[in-house]
């Protein structure tokens, strides 16, 4: 995949939902990554969003630039006074040569045009850099309720999905990875959720949005909603995602 490619702007009417609603990753990860990378003078936050990832590299790295193509979720970013946003694409970030320690793409690959990407990492990665390349798939709860989620995911919304979707459901495994890589421990997204903030996060989805512009009416209300609702309850429920890590130095 290589070219330039038109952006696909699948999260900036949902801009204000993805900045409230989806998860933020273990910190643990951002230590690790912080250690494995040569130094810790600067970050580039790839495919930001709005800033889940670029806030965690900020106690790491004198400076984080968290660039994202949707000004939507640029403007929904979290403040921090170490980050600096900005709208660019992937493939032509307008950074300066050779200049980040690390390079983090969270949850945002499958959108870009890989192999441009990938070119311009090697232009503002140092030699001896790092490239992060983080997804997490399905959330998964209990069984009763992962049955209801499965239920939603593949046959009401499934065929609204967006054909880079499938990249999250292989686990980034058939993603071209051509740097050398390092062994990554294990990371786990785990939080505490309430159905509220359940059906919140669900709203993000993106085959959500395309099956409401579909149809004119929205997934999680009534039937499927109302059903995780009902078996979700009235307290908090332990929600977890396995995280999928590919981690690489930018010059190998």
């Amino acid at each position: 995949m290589s070219g330039e490619q038109a952006f696909k702007d699948n999260f900036s009417g949902v801009a204000d939902g993805y900045r409230r609603y989806r998860p933020t990753y273990p910190e643990a990860l951002f230590d690790w990554l912080a250690t494995a990378a040569p130094r810790r003078d600067r970050a580039w936050d790839c495919g930001c969003g709005s800033g889940q990832a670029s806030v965690l590299l900020a106690p790491h790295f004198a400076r984080v630039d968290a660039t994202d193509p949707s000004a939507a979720q640029i403007a929904k970013a979290t403040p921090n006074e170490r980050v600096h946003y900005a709208v660019a694409p992937a493939e032509s970030s307008g950074l300066p040569d050779h200049a980040f320690d690390l390079i983090t793409v969270a949850q945002a690959i499958h959108w870009f045009d890989i192999g441009a990407f990938y070119g311009e990492a090697r232009r503002v990665g140092r030699p001896d850099g790092l490239l992060a390349v983080i997804g997490y798939g399905l959330l998964r709860v209990e069984p009763a309720i992962d049955a209801l989620l499965d239920h939603l995911y593949v046959d009401v919304v499934g065929p609204y999905w967006p054909p880079e979707r499938r990249h999250i459901d292989e686990g980034y495994r058939s993603i071209p990875f051509p740097f050398a890589a390092l062994d990554a421990p294990d990371f786990t997204i785990e939080r505490e959720w309430s159905a509220d903030h359940l059906l919140g996060y669900l709203a993000t989805w993106s085959a959500v949005s395309r099956y409401k512009t579909a149809h004119g009416a929205d997934p999680l209300e009534g039937g499927p909603g109302e059903a995780l609702r009902r078996a979700w309850g009235d307290g908090l429920r332990p929600v977890r995602w396995p995280i999928f890590l590919k981690v690489g130095r930018v010059g190998g």
